[in-house]
């Protein structure tokens, strides 16, 4: 793609990035094909290709972004299926990035717009304040029908019916291994995770101990960022970021870590992303090296090699989450794993298609997510699996919400083939 940037645009590091980005798109439409929000709305302004060209057309011409431009900008669920499918390797992820920051800073809402997203953008992050929320959207959904705006209505039925109470395991410490010491690893612990699902990190932390790791959770660390980046709140983001950055090496510096383990995908293609959004500055170092010690837990598992057996050998229904198999190209490990556990491993059909999750994007956009999710739930229970199995906490609750179908993370079955509970949600 020809692009007609001023010199004195190019010296701008994301002008000169979407550039480059840009000039590798050459037309070809193979995105459309496995954009879940073209299939839905058969807009081509709605598929990476139309939107390429509304964020070109923006940037070039210095102008704040325009309504027209901030929805079809709004409606992508940076799923990045069109980075699995591109031929040209058009690096979509950071351009879409771009443009909502630039949205972010150019473009004023509608006031509902403006304070629906700050709400998100100091709750959800905010795990103690998070958790209040769920509580509040759970008394007050007899009456949600009542609610005028259907985002606020998404945002009350996402409560879960039971909110679990604080895990302990997610304070700042220190767990031994069981055994002799085979890796040191720091534990991401997330921040709606935790308010969500305490089960996950407690069966992680579970499951690395027995495979000989010590697990540091560690005290400065907290929310990746990448609910605020995506809503191009850059300044949110970054500060987010910078602390764990700091956080993490300071414990590297003092006690040493092999791994920084992540067991929701979409903070892990964030995290693993850090040394591109702090490129130009002076944390550029150690946020590269903070983003090569990230690592899927699947893809230390596949390193541990545990010895599991499953108990029961269940039909898994395994949903790829879009952070996972297109943000981090991790595609095989987890279905090897539970392959290898002794379940039986089904995949639903369009596989690549998001569920409409998307972080946030299920309470700012309701009714695309929401066939999003009837498509994957109606393709997952075609498959009748026993349970279905995700790496990611917001897949999970989304899926959860559709089907009577118990919904567990892929760590909770390796952590019960190997000696662990049986995962709460099997009853």
């Amino acid at each position: 793609m020809q692009t007609n940037f001023t010199e004195d645009q190019l010296r701008d590091p994301g002008i000169q990035r979407a550039n480059q980005i840009l000039r590798s798109c050459v037309h070809c439409g193979f995105c459309t094909a496995t954009c879940p929000t073209y299939q839905v709305l058969g807009d081509e302004l709605d598929s990476p290709r139309g939107r390429i060209y509304l964020i070109k057309d923006m940037l070039e011409s210095g102008r704040p972004a325009d309504a027209k431009t901030v929805r079809h900008i709004d409606r992508c669920l940076s799923c990045l299926a069109c980075m699995t499918t591109c031929p040209s390797g058009v690096h979509y992820m950071h351009l879409i990035d771009h443009a909502r920051a630039h949205v972010e800073a150019t473009y004023r809402r509608p006031w509902r717009d403006r304070a629906l997203r700050w709400v998100l953008a100091k709750v959800i992050p905010n795990p103690t304040v998070f958790r209040l929320s769920l509580l509040g959207a759970k008394m007050a959904r007899p009456f949600a029908r009542f609610l005028p705006d259907a985002r606020l209505r998404a945002m009350v039925a996402m409560a879960p019916k039971v909110i679990p109470p604080v895990s302990r395991n997610d304070d700042p410490q220190v767990f031994a291994p069981a055994g002799e010491r085979r890796m040191r690893v720091a534990l991401m612990t997330g921040c709606a995770q935790k308010a969500l699902n305490t089960d996950i990190n407690d069966a992680t932390i579970r499951l690395l101990r027995r495979l000989g790791c010590e697990v540091v959770v560690v005290k400065g660390a907290g929310c990746c960022g990448a609910l605020t980046h995506h809503m191009g709140r850059t300044d949110d983001s970054h500060a987010s970021a910078e602390a764990n950055i700091r956080a993490w090496m300071e414990e590297k510096r003092s006690g040493g870590l092999d791994a920084i383990v992540i067991n929701t995908s979409g903070c892990g293609t964030t995290i693993k992303d850090y040394g591109h959004m702090f490129r130009t500055t002076p944390l550029a170092a150690e946020a590269a090296e903070v983003a090569g010690l990230a690592c899927d837990i699947t893809e230390l598992l596949v390193r541990l090699a545990p010895a599991a057996a499953a108990p029961k050998p269940l039909r898994v229904a395994y949903h790829a989450a879009c952070s996972l198999q297109h943000g981090q190209k991790i595609k095989t490990a987890p279905k090897d794993l539970l392959k290898e556990a002794g379940f039986e491993v089904v995949e639903p059909q369009d596989a690549h298609l998001c569920c409409g999750s998307a972080g946030t994007y299920n309470l700012l956009q309701p009714e695309i997510s929401a066939e999003l999710k009837r498509r994957k739930v109606a393709t997952l229970e075609a498959k009748a699996p026993e349970v279905i199995a995700a790496g990611n906490i917001g897949c999970m609750m989304q899926i959860g919400s559709g089907t009577r179908v118990p919904v567990v993370h892929t760590v909770e079955l390796i952590d019960w083939a190997t000696g662990g509970p049986r995962p709460r949600a099997l009853g």
